[in-house]
C-alpha cells in the first residue's frame, strides 16, 4: 500500500515575505491608529484587534490568503445592507452630545465600512493590485484617525506609519520587478536575503526621518491662517461635564474622580504665585436648601478694543493689598461656557469663537459677556479649545486690614447676599456658638472656616441614606463631604448672623509641570469656595474644605510629567499652531541668537578682563618680591638652556679645553670649534661658505690677500687634525685665529 505524503508549499522568496510582513504592519498601524482614538464603538475596538492577531499567526506560519476574491466581494456588498442600520443606530448613539451628531453619526458609519474593507482586504489579497489597494486602505485609516482625534498617540502611529510606508512601497516595486527576472530570487534566511532586509529597513528608516525633516520645515515655514473649513464641523462629541448655572449638592463629587485635563497654565515670572489662586468661574447667589443657583440676571457685553484686548473693570486695591498676575490659559471644551480666571481679572486677551466660519452662516463677532457677580462667560460657547491670556489683580490683603473694614454693607449686596430658605434651626444656632468671640466680620469668617477645616473629614465617599436636608445631615450627622458641602455650609452660615457671602464654582491651581513649565488642572481639581463682602475691598476668597490627599512621587509620576510636557509642547505647537505662532517663534529665534552673540562677547570680555586682572596682580606682587629679579634670571637661563643648552656647553667645553691646551696639539674636536669660529667670523664680513664648497675651496675663493693666507694655514691645520694624521699645534692654530680676528676687525668698514 503506497504511503501517502503531505505536499507543503515551497517557501516564499526573501522579498515577498518581506513584503508581506511590511504591508501587515502597515495596515494594522492604520487600523489601530483609529481604534486608539476611543470614538469607536466597543464591538469594533474588540473585533478589529482579534482579526490583525488572527493574521499575523496565519503569516507566521506562512499561510496564504483566507477568503476568496468572490467571498470577500460579497462581504463588502453585504455590509452595505448593513450600513443603514448602523447610520440610524449604532452610530447614532455613540454620536448623543455632538455638537453635530447626524455629520459626526455619517462619519463614524463611514470609518466602520472602510475597517471592514480593509480587514476583508486583508484576508483576500492575492495579486500586486489588490496589495497597492490595501495600501492605500491604511492611508485612509490614518486620515481618518487625523479627523477622529490629533493627540500625541496619532503622532506615534503617524511616525510608525511613515517608516511602514516607505518601507512597503519600496518592497512592493521590487517585487513587481522581480516577477519576471532570470535570475533566483533570494532565500529567505540566506545571507543575501538578510543584507537585503537590513538595506529596505535602513532605506525606510532613512527616507521617513528626511521626509518628517523636510515636512517639519515646511509646516513651520509655510504661512498658517487660523481658520479653516473642516474646524467647524465640530466632531468632537465628549465635551467635559463642568459647571452650570445650578449645582446641586453631591454633584462634583463625581466629577472629581476624572482626571482628564480641563486646563493648562502657564503664569509669567514665578509660578509659585498661582500656589493659592483659586480659578473663579461661576458665581452662584441663591439656595433652596439642596440647590445652589443663580436666577436670571443682565449681562453686559465686552468687546475686544482695536489691540484685541478685552478690558475689565476689576474693583481696584489699595496698594500693597495685591499683586499682578500675568498668565495664559489653554482650556479644554467642558460643557459650560464659564471662562476661568484668576480674581480681579482686569484684562483678558484671546479669541473666543470658533476658528472657522459656520458652514452655511456668518461669522459672529468675538464677544464676552460679564454679569453682576464678574463671572464671564462665552456667548459662542466653549465648544473648542480656547487660549486666552490674562492679566489680574490678586487680592493679598492682610487679616489687619480686614479687621478694620467698615461694616456698612450696600443694599443691594445685603438683598443678594443674605437670602436663605428655611433652614434647620441648629445651623444659625452653631455659627453663633463657633463666632460668640469673634469681634469683626472677618473673625466671624475666619472662625468658620477654622472650625470647619478641624472638625470636618474630606470625603469623595457619599454613600449613604438620602435626606431632605443634607446641609443639616452634613453638620450634624455625617461630618465628612467634599467641597460642595464645606462651601455651602460656610456660606449659609455666614448668612445666617448677617456676614454677606456667596458660593463660587471653579478650580483649584492643579499641579505644577516644571518640566513644561505650566500647571496642569485637571477635572479632579474641580472646587468650590467662599467670597466674603468686605467695604472698601469687595470680594475675598475662604476656602473651608480640608485638603485632599494629593500626593504624587515616585517614577511613574515623573515620567508622567515628562509626558504631559510632551502633550502640552504638541498641542501648542503642532494642533494651535498658526500665525501668531510663526510670529512668536521668529521673535525667539531671532532673540534667541542675538542672546547667544551677546552671550558669546560677554564671556570673552569677561575673560579677558579676568587675565588683565590676573596679568597686573601678578606683576604687581612680583614687583614687591626680593625674589622678583632672581627668578627672572633664573627662568631666562633655563629658556637659553632648554634651547641651545647642548651646544652651548660643547662649546664651552671646547672653548675650556682649548685654553687648557695652550702647548701641545689640539684634537679633531677643538680644531673643529676653531675652524667654526673662523667661519663665523668671516660670515659678518659676508664671506659665507656654500655646503657645495669644500674648505679648500672656500679658502682659495677669499679675494682678500690679507686675510687669505691665515685663512688658508688654519684650513690646513684643522684638515690636518680632523681627516689625516698630522698633528696640529694647538698655540698655531690660536694664534692664527687672533690674526683672522685682528685682520678683520682693522679693515672693518667704517660706520656712517
Amino acid at each position: 500500500m503506497a504511503s501517502t505524503a503531505r505536499i507543503s508549499a515551497p517557501p516564499l522568496p526573501a522579498v515577498q515575505r518581506y513584503f508581506e510582513v511590511s504591508l501587515f504592519l502597515l495596515v494594522s498601524t492604520g487600523i489601530l491608529a483609529v481604534i486608539t482614538t476611543g470614538k469607536l464603538d466597543p464591538v469594533t475596538t474588540i473585533l478589529a484587534p482579534l482579526a490583525l492577531i488572527y493574521k499575523f499567526i496565519r503569516i507566521w506560519r506562512g499561510r496564504g490568503p483566507e477568503l476568496s476574491v468572490r467571498v470577500a466581494t460579497g462581504l463588502v456588498l453585504a455590509y452595505f445592507l448593513f450600513f443603514p442600520f448602523d447610520l440610524w443606530v449604532i452610530s447614532r448613539n455613540l454620536s448623543v452630545g455632538a455638537p453635530n451628531p447626524t455629520l459626526y453619526a455619517a462619519l463614524l458609519s463611514a470609518i466602520h465600512l472602510m475597517l471592514f474593507a480593509t480587514l476583508v482586504r486583508l484576508f483576500s489579497a492575492r495579486t500586486n493590485r489588490d496589495f497597492a489597494f490595501l495600501a492605500m486602505l491604511a492611508v485612509t485609516c490614518m486620515i481618518a484617525s487625523a479627523i477622529l482625534t490629533v493627540e500625541t498617540t496619532f503622532l506615534i502611529a503617524l511616525a510608525i506609519f511613515l517608516v511602514l510606508a516607505v518601507s512597503t512601497f519600496v518592497a512592493l516595486e521590487i517585487r513587481r520587478g522581480g516577477d519576471n527576472a532570470i535570475s533566483p530570487p533570494f532565500e529567505p534566511g540566506s545571507p543575501l536575503a538578510g543584507r537585503l532586509n537590513r538595506a529596505l529597513g535602513l532605506t525606510s528608516g532613512l527616507v521617513a526621518i528626511g521626509t518628517l525633516a523636510i515636512g517639519s520645515v515646511f509646516f513651520f515655514a509655510i504661512p498658517r491662517f487660523s481658520s479653516g473649513y473642516l474646524s467647524a464641523l465640530s466632531l468632537q462629541p465628549s465635551l467635559m461635564t463642568g459647571f452650570s448655572d445650578n449645582v446641586t449638592l453631591g454633584q462634583i463629587g463625581q466629577i472629581k474622580q476624572s482626571s482628564a485635563v480641563v486646563m493648562r497654565i502657564h503664569v509669567d515670572g514665578d509660578p509659585i504665585k498661582n500656589e493659592d489662586v483659586h480659578w473663579r468661574g461661576i458665581v452662584l447667589t441663591n439656595f433652596d436648601g439642596k440647590r445652589w443657583f443663580t436666577p436670571p440676571h443682565e449681562y453686559v457685553m465686552v468687546f475686544a478694543d482695536s489691540a484685541g484686548m478685552y478690558q475689565i473693570n476689576a474693583m481696584p486695591l489699595p496698594a500693597g493689598d495685591f499683586y499682578e498676575m500675568r498668565y495664559s490659559v489653554l482650556m479644554e471644551p467642558i460643557a459650560s461656557d464659564a471662562i476661568f480666571v484668576a480674581p480681579r481679572i482686569r484684562s483678558l486677551e484671546g479669541r473666543f469663537s470658533n476658528d472657522a466660519q459656520p458652514i452655511g452662516g456668518t461669522r459672529r463677532q468675538s464677544e464676552l459677556a460679564i454679569d453682576a457677580t464678574g463671572s464671564l462667560t462665552n456667548p459662542l460657547h466653549n465648544e473648542t479649545k480656547i487660549r486666552y491670556v490674562g492679566t489680574s489683580i490678586v487680592p493679598s490683603v492682610p487679616a489687619a486690614h480686614l479687621r478694620v473694614a467698615p461694616v456698612n454693607f450696600p443694599q443691594p449686596i445685603l438683598s443678594t447676599y443674605l437670602q436663605l430658605p428655611k433652614l434647620d434651626p441648629r445651623i444659625k444656632e452653631l455659627a453663633q456658638q463657633i463666632t460668640v468671640k469673634a469681634p469683626t466680620e472677618y473673625d466671624k469668617a475666619a472662625a468658620i472656616e477654622r472650625y470647619l477645616k478641624s472638625h470636618f473629614q474630606y470625603t469623595l465617599n457619599l454613600n449613604g441614606a438620602q435626606t431632605d436636608d443634607p446641609l443639616a445631615y452634613f453638620l450634624f450627622t455625617r461630618r465628612a463631604g467634599h467641597c460642595e458641602f464645606f462651601a455651602a455650609a460656610m456660606t449659609v452660615m455666614l448668612r445666617s448672623i448677617g456676614v454677606p457671602a456667596r458660593y463660587v464654582g471653579g478650580f483649584l491651581p492643579g499641579e505644577y509641570n516644571d518640566v513644561g513649565g505650566d500647571w496642569i488642572v485637571r477635572a479632579s481639581d474641580a472646587h468650590t469656595w467662599v467670597e466674603v463682602f468686605f467695604p472698601g475691598y469687595g470680594w475675598i476668597t475662604f476656602d473651608p474644605t480640608p485638603p485632599g490627599d494629593n500626593q504624587h512621587s515616585g517614577f511613574l509620576d515623573r515620567l508622567n510629567m515628562y509626558w504631559d510636557g510632551f502633550q502640552f509642547a504638541w498641542g501648542e505647537w503642532i494642533i494651535s499652531y498658526d500665525f501668531a505662532h510663526q510670529v512668536s517663534l521668529a521673535s525667539t529665534a531671532q532673540k534667541t541668537g542675538r542672546d547667544w552673540v551677546d552671550s558669546v562677547r560677554k564671556f570673552y570680555r569677561d575673560k579677558q578682563r579676568q587675565a588683565i586682572h590676573l596679568i597686573l596682580e601678578w606683576d604687581k606682587r612680583a614687583e614687591n618680591s626680593r625674589y622678583f629679579l632672581p627668578s627672572i634670571l633664573a627662568i631666562l637661563v633655563g629658556i637659553l638652556l632648554y634651547l641651545r643648552g647642548r651646544a652651548l656647553f660643547v662649546f664651552m667645553m671646547a672653548r675650556w679645553s682649548l685654553r687648557a691646551r695652550r702647548s701641545g696639539n689640539v684634537t679633531a674636536a677643538l680644531a673643529t670649534l676653531e675652524y667654526r669660529e673662523m667661519l663665523r667670523m668671516l660670515e659678518k664680513r659676508g664671506l659665507i661658505k656654500s655646503p657645495a664648497q669644500t674648505a679648500q675651496e672656500f679658502a682659495a675663493a677669499i679675494p682678500a690677500p690679507e686675510i687669505a693666507a691665515p685663512v688658508a694655514q688654519l684650513t690646513q691645520l684643522y684638515e690636518s687634525a680632523r681627516f689625516g694624521d698630522h698633528a696640529a699645534p694647538a698655540q698655531q692654530m690660536s694664534a692664527l685665529l687672533r690674526a683672522i680676528r685682528e685682520i678683520l676687525r682693522t679693515n672693518a668698514p667704517a660706520r656712517s
